[in-house]
């Protein structure tokens, strides 16, 4: 997968596959897959860190883990994403956060929103610099949309995430996601775009899907929203492998003749 396949992609119909990754050993495991493109997402401040939203990450944390993605992923594209504010502190404050993306190896940088800063996220594409778009749900905005909600319901929000999509592709993104909208809004968006969207949360109108890793394999059994496919029982399955090992030691069943030096 390269920049030129996004679109080739979406002309020939083919869905695009998408999921986070934000470690090396992960990393590994995804690029001996079938997926098309990792995300090191701004998420990994709260699946990987502990934290409550996605507005803790920096761009150190991000770079350190795209760097990790990047040496156990080589053959894959790699997405980072810019994390909270580095938009908003000027055109220098932008381009050092790209090039500490860029240069710890992702192939792009995501940016969520586009309204007050489309000239710097063209300024990082005629750079040289591929740019992914955001809409709709953008979590480093919970708290001004007053938590987790899907967007663009009423007939006035919908319109404006239609236009923040065509003034993203204006700004010369080669692909948007869209996250928690209605899938019609969804669909109407994907048409009227020349560039693929990826969905998440967004029904099955979209030019592809991503997912959160770990909410993929079910690794938190009580998180599953509406959108969440579990496709692993992640977290029933490790429990039990880490209780098997106990109960090996403890026994002493662990390890025997067979594992251990002569």
């Amino acid at each position: 997968m390269n920049i030129l396949d996004f679109a080739a992609r979406k002309q020939a119909g083919e869905k695009i596959s998408m999921a986070t990754c934000y470690d090396y050993w992960s990393a590994r495991i995804l690029n001996a897959s079938d997926l098309d493109t990792l995300l090191v997402g701004d998420s990994l401040a709260m699946v990987m860190h502990g934290f409550d939203s996605t507005v803790h990450a920096t761009v150190d944390m991000m770079a350190m883990h795209t760097a990790a993605v990047r040496r156990g992923a080589p053959d894959k594209f790699v997405i980072g994403d810019m994390p909270f504010l580095s938009m908003r502190k000027g055109l220098q404050a932008a381009m050092d956060a790209v090039g500490a993306l860029m240069q710890a190896g992702a192939n792009c940088v995501k940016i969520e929103g586009v309204a007050g800063q489309a000239d710097i996220m063209a300024h990082i594409v005629q750079s040289g610099v591929p740019v992914m778009g955001h809409l709709g749900l953008t979590p480093q905005s919970v708290e001004a949309f007053g938590g987790h909600k899907v967007q663009g319901r009423s007939q006035a929000a919908a319109a404006a995430i239609l236009a923040d999509a065509r003034a993203a592709q204006d700004a010369g993104c080669f692909a948007l996601v869209l996250e928690c909208v209605p899938q019609q809004l969804a669909v109407q968006i994907t048409d009227s775009l020349q560039i693929p969207t990826i969905g998440i949360g967004a029904g099955a109108g979209t030019d592809g899907q991503v997912l959160v890793l770990q909410d993929m394999l079910g690794m938190d059994a009580g998180f599953k929203p509406k959108f969440l496919r579990h496709y692993l029982q992640g977290q029933e399955t490790v429990l039990g492998a880490v209780n098997r090992y106990h109960a090996d030691v403890t026994t002493g069943r662990f390890p025997c003749a067979g594992e251990a030096y002569a």
